[in-house]
């Protein structure tokens, strides 16, 4: 179920392609299945980062299970390779937030992950 949500003052030319070129990336590096994936992107005309308006970027990775300081790692340095190889952003222009609710704190058909897989 991971969810990736970028907010960006990058410039992102086909947004519709930058999404689901996210999509496929964003289940490679998370190791998931694509069907579960879900990307969101925001651009933002202005941003600010270290004091300055140039491209900045913030990440948020909502994931269950599979969200570990070892992991993080990983994630963190195939993503920013990514945005830096679409968007043009440096790694040193934003950062990437990692979450793991837990299954009680996901909703999905009207109910938990809790619910689904049990408690």
């Amino acid at each position: 179920m991971p969810s990736l949500e970028l907010k960006t003052s990058a410039k992102v030319p086909d947004l519709e392609k930058f999404l689901l070129e996210f999509s496929k990336e964003g289940a490679r590096i998370l190791g998931k299945p694509e069907a579960y994936i879900t990307t969101s992107v925001s651009p933002l005309p202005l941003m600010t980062f270290a004091g300055t308006t140039e491209p900045a970027f913030t990440l948020l990775v909502i994931s269950l299970g599979n969200i570990t300081p070892e992991k993080n790692e990983v994630y963190s340095k195939e993503l920013s390779e990514f945005l830096q190889s679409k968007l043009g952003l440096s790694p040193e222009r934003g950062y990437i937030t990692f979450l793991d609710p837990g299954n009680d704190y996901l909703g999905y058909k009207g109910t938990t992950f809790g619910t689904i897989f049990g408690r």
